[in-house]
Order: C-alpha cells, then sequence, then structure tokens
C-alpha cells in the first residue's frame, strides 16, 4: 500500500470491520462499570474528554444538528429521538417529530424549559453547539449532557461507536461503521497511485471554498483530487475560507464542485447554479467550466455519513476508467432506503455530476 493511499483512507476516517466499540482511545470511548446489564451505569467520555454517566442506554433524547441525527437514526434509534433543532427538522422531514418537539432556533439558541419538560434520558449536542451553556442550564434538572460531532469526519467513527453505546445499539452502530468502510476500501483499492486532479470545491455561498483539517478536504483527497487551495490559510472554525474569484482562476481547476445546503427535500438548483459559475467574471476561461467538468449537489446527498458518499461521487467523476462499475447512485440509495430508512426518488434529484 502507498503512502498516498494510505494517507486517503486515513483522511477518510475509515472504521476497520472489526473496529471495537468499548475502550476507544480517542474521541467516543466508552466503559461499563460492572456486569453489561441495563440496570448499569455507562460512562461514557465525549469528544471533550468529558465523562459522562448514564443510568443505562438511552431511551429517550433530545439532538441537536442534522448530522447527529441522521446518525442516531442510522443505527437504529431515530424512534428514541424525542426533541431537536429546527435545522434538523427543516433538512429531515422523515424525521416525523412535531413542531412542539423544536427544543433550540439554532446551535446557540437551546429553549432549556422545553428540554427539561420532556425529561430526556441525554441531551447530545455538537462541539459547535453552546453545550457550556447546556451543562450549566440543565444541572439542575439532572439531565446529561453529551457531546459528540457527528459532521467532524475525523471523529466520525469514534462517534458512531459511541452513539452505540449510549443507546445500547452496538450492531446498528457496527452495520453503519461496515457500509463506511465498504465505501472507503473502494475508494483505497480502485485509486491507488491515480495521479491526483486538481479540484476546486465551493460549498453553499460564492467562493466559500475549503481548507486543509476540513471534511471537504478529505474527502477530495479520498476522492484522488488535490484541493487546489491546499496552501491556503486563515479558515474558520471549520476550515473554511472565502477566496478571491481571481485567484480560482489563476489556479486553473481541472474540476468544480459545488454543494448547496442540505435538504432531504429535492431542491432544484442545479441549472442555475451552473449558469452563475460559468457567468462569473473570467470563469468561461475555465477549462473545468468549458468543458463541463462541474457537479452540483445538494448537500444531504453528498456530506453523508462523513462525506463518504460524496468522497464516492467525486471519485468516480475524476477517474471513470478506474471507478468503472462502481456505482454511487445505488450507495446513496442504500444510505436513504437502509439507514435514513425513508424514500429516494431520484439521485439526480440530488447530485447532478458534470455534463457531456
Amino acid at each position: 500500500m502507498t503512502t498516498a493511499s494510505l494517507r486517503r483512507r486515513t483522511l477518510l476516517g475509515t472504521a476497520l470491520v472489526s473496529l471495537p466499540v468499548l475502550g476507544l482511545a480517542a474521541c467516543g470511548e466508552v466503559t461499563v462499570e460492572g456486569q453489561s446489564d441495563a440496570s448499569e451505569q455507562l460512562t461514557v467520555v465525549d469528544d471533550q474528554d468529558r465523562e459522562v454517566v448514564l443510568p443505562g442506554p438511552a431511551h429517550t433524547a433530545v439532538v441537536v444538528n442534522s448530522y447527529s441525527n441522521e446518525f442516531v437514526r442510522a443505527i437504529g434509534a431515530g424512534d428514541r429521538v424525542v426533541g431537536v433543532d429546527r435545522a434538523s427538522l427543516d433538512r429531515l422531514p422523515y424525521l416525523e417529530l412535531a413542531e412542539d418537539q423544536v427544543i433550540a432556533e439554532g446551535l446557540d439558541q437551546l429553549n432549556y424549559e422545553a428540554i427539561a419538560e420532556l425529561r430526556p434520558d441525554v441531551v447530545i449536542l455538537p462541539r459547535n453547539a453552546v453545550w457550556q451553556e447546556a451543562l450549566e442550564q440543565l444541572s439542575a434538572f439532572d439531565i446529561p449532557v453529551l457531546i459528540a460531532t457527528a459532521w467532524d469526519t475525523e471523529v466520525v467513527d469514534e462517534t458512531l461507536a459511541m452513539l452505540g453505546q449510549v443507546f445500547g445499539l452496538e450492531e446498528g452502530a457496527q452495520a453503519v461503521l461496515d457500509f463506511r468502510a465498504e465505501i472507503a476500501g473502494i475508494l483505497e483499492e480502485r485509486l491507488t497511485d491515480v495521479e491526483p486532479v486538481p479540484v476546486y470545491f465551493e460549498t453553499v455561498e460564492p467562493y466559500l471554498t475549503t481548507l486543509p483539517g476540513s471534511g471537504f478536504h478529505a474527502m477530495i483527497e479520498a476522492a484522488g483530487g488535490s484541493n487546489i487551495f491546499d496552501d491556503a490559510s486563515g479558515g474558520d472554525a471549520q476550515e473554511e475560507l472565502t477566496v478571491d474569484p481571481t485567484e480560482v482562476v489563476l489556479r486553473d481547476p481541472q474540476f468544480v464542485m459545488h454543494e448547496f445546503e442540505p435538504s432531504a427535500e429535492p431542491v432544484d438548483r442545479f441549472d442555475a447554479l451552473r449558469e452563475d459559475l460559468a457567468g462569473r467574471p473570467g470563469w468561461a476561461g475555465l477549462s473545468a467550466i468549458a468543458e463541463g467538468r462541474v457537479a452540483i449537489a445538494n448537500g444531504w446527498a453528498t456530506s453523508a455519513l462523513g462525506k463518504s458518499i460524496g468522497a464516492l461521487y467525486l471519485g468516480a467523476w475524476l477517474h471513470p476508467e478506474e471507478m468503472d462499475g462502481v456505482v454511487p447512485d445505488d450507495y446513496l440509495t442504500r444510505w436513504v432506503t437502509e439507514f435514513q430508512d425513508t424514500e429516494l426518488t431520484d439521485p439526480a434529484a440530488y447530485v447532478q455530476g458534470p455534463q457531456a
């Protein structure tokens, strides 16, 4: 195995099929005190290295962040969620939760009285939420708060294993880990020693791109690409940076991908975004634009499963010969139907690759 392939596998955060769910050394470490009986306490070390004690597997939970809700549903605990943030409900209407179960307008706007009324066994927040405030506010109600950041590609595997323990659904978590490992294995096997294709990736806003350290950057490298802004710095907390449009022209990417806001409801922005990219000053001369090497995607599809689905699509676009016979639509369909337990009308309503 080459150094390059090892790096791609590491960046994608590949899970080994035999990944242990107890005694993890990284975030998400879980140990069980005493016997494995459900009445025994669980001590969970979350991604802030905090020990959180639960009386047993959680039967009810408040889960903030749409990616966390996807993971909870994927392992089989979706019916235990009793409260969510508005973004999760808007992005994932198949959660089948009511308006009165929205307990947060944003990651910094939690309704603690509403949470207390629900009396959940645990509250699960990402690290970019106001978790310190939540700890203070919910301690009076003796409601445990767990920090699990499902959007962070580097800790996806540990997060899934941790959630499996929190809900007592280790087999469900392992099934998700196995699916993720299957995708990573395909990318490693097919894309070993390929010549990286220079990629400009844009997320949500015009000229907002990704830097080393972000999940999108890892996705590009796992797909056999190279990020044209891998030498940039000064990004935000998620390693994203708004760049000068002329700098994109100067770096002349061979492939352009734009991912817009995630939504399980199909949103037809594909033609409009292609036209916007082609109409930017100087961009018509980009070889990627001129030759149609542009992909547009709904983030609900391509950022799914720690961006594993996106990496598979991008790898198939960048290296069609090496990825011959691999159909990313099939993996998106499996993720939605098997792990999200909902319908997928047509993958093309969420992901559209290069046009001839």
